[in-house]
């Protein structure tokens, strides 16, 4: 396993602003790159990774929420119940955090790593860091969905006594 570097805006990387890539089949390859964004995640304090936050298109997150690791493949919301409002930030745009609005409840379908299709079903952080990271997978920052006049600069320190760590997603 290994820690790999993070894309941030400041690299104007158009990965992180275009549509990932399908993934064809969950193979070595693909676990590995799982095996490898978890690394990167937890080393970043991060609660959820994208594969695109890493410079690679294709459609692969991971997500790290009340102790429990969720690694899905081709990603896709199947519901999205309720509202919530809560402050977001993100490892691939460091320093900024800002009120989006996001669905309360979701339930996820994507493929595991083996391969099998399952669905995660979550709420309040899992479900906001759920939607987060796929609409990386769209090309989509938390930014452009900011509630106007809540985007604001904030420390790593900041963040995590502002918002109890829960910010960077």
């Amino acid at each position: 396993m290994a820690v790999l570097p993070v894309v941030v805006v400041a690299d104007n990387n158009p990965v992180l602003t275009t549509k990932a890539s399908h993934v064809p089949k969950v193979d070595g390859q693909i676990r590995r790159l799982m095996e490898d964004m978890i690394e990167t995640m937890r080393a970043n304090h991060g609660v959820g990774l994208a594969a695109p936050q890493i410079g690679i298109s294709l459609r692969v997150i991971v997500l790290e929420v009340d102790g429990r690791v969720h690694q899905l493949a081709n990603p896709e919301l199947v519901r999205c119940q309720g509202e919530q409002i809560g402050y977001e930030g993100c490892l691939s745009v460091p320093g900024l955090v800002g009120e989006v609005a996001r669905c309360e409840r979701v339930v996820a379908k994507g493929l595991n790593r083996n391969g099998k299709e399952i669905r995660v079903k979550g709420d309040d952080l899992l479900a906001r860091a759920i939607q987060h990271e796929i609409d990386h997978l769209d090309g989509v920052l938390f930014t452009t969905k900011v509630t106007p006049g809540t985007l604001r600069e904030a420390s790593l320190d900041e963040v995590a006594d502002d918002v109890a760590g829960e910010v960077t997603i």
